[in-house]
């Protein structure tokens, strides 16, 4: 039997996912959390085979609670999901040391698939990420100016682009405004923008937005 552990901080989505599972006979729901901290502190002294990490939650980034899971328990592997766009967010959790990413808009049948290989020691990626995945991964040089974005601030950008305030974001992330404003200031200067509408309009060019 496959004990999955879910970290999602919608409940909605959480009661989805497992019912999505319910109907499986090799796969059980084993432990849930509605935030990064939560997760860690159940997963220190819990038994599971595999965990369902959403990779954006209020506080700490999914990106961040990967890097201490695979402190804490480096063999334990880490299926990240995500509504962000695919290709960044692949190749920065494969690199935190995930083993496998999955979209929300995928099938059902996707996540089923995905906790079967993930949990049995095999790597998940979609067939139309394979190909940037490999190309990336190894290469370091050229890269594009929001690779030298911190997890954070590349998710901030994100947000910015896709048009939401600086209290918006705040509310979202629990963080304060100026700490928004500080992040905010950090990414101009670190890829050489001037304003939100420069940020706005590189990441709809880099295809970051949908």
């Amino acid at each position: 039997m496959i004990r999955v552990f879910f970290t999602e901080d919608h409940a909605i989505v959480r009661e989805g996912l497992k019912q999505i599972l319910a109907d499986t006979k090799d796969i059980v729901v084993a432990g849930e959390a509605a935030d990064g901290d939560e997760a860690i502190a159940r997963i220190k002294t819990g038994d599971y085979d595999i965990i369902v990490l959403d990779i954006s939650m209020p506080g700490r980034s999914g990106l961040d609670i990967l890097k201490e899971l695979k402190e804490i328990k480096p063999a334990l592997p880490v299926l990240i999901l995500s509504m962000y766009p695919e290709d960044v967010y692949a190749i920065r959790s494969f690199r935190g040391g995930a083993s496998g990413y999955l979209s929300k808009e995928s099938a059902p049948t996707e996540l089923i698939t995905a906790i079967r290989k993930v949990s049995s020691g095999g790597k998940y990626i979609s067939a139309a990420l394979a190909e940037k995945l490999v190309v990336n991964l190894g290469d370091d040089s050229g890269k594009p100016l929001h690779e030298k974005l911190s997890e954070r601030e590349y998710q901030i950008l994100c947000m910015i682009a896709s048009g939401k305030t600086g209290k918006q974001i705040a509310a979202e992330l629990n963080l304060s405004a100026k700490t928004v404003s500080t992040y905010r200031t950090r990414i101009l200067e670190k890829m050489d923008l001037k304003n939100n509408s420069e940020l706005t309009h590189y990441a709809i060019q880099s295809g970051l937005t949908e």
